[in-house]
């Protein structure tokens, strides 16, 4: 648990620098239409809760 915005901060810029350490690529395991069909549903979501 953080106590302040500071602690956090600090807790991510080193999470960040060990990271940046041995960089590995990110490999996406989804197809592109997959992820684009689910963008879609999300978007027609937030559009029926937004015009509620």
């Amino acid at each position: 648990m953080f106590r302040s915005v500071l602690q956090l901060i600090q807790a991510l810029d080193e999470y960040v620098d060990q990271h940046n350490e041995a960089p590995k690529p990110f490999i996406w395991t989804a197809k592109a239409q997959d992820i684009l069909a689910k963008v879609m549903r999300a978007r027609a979501v937030l559009n029926n809760r937004q015009s509620v």
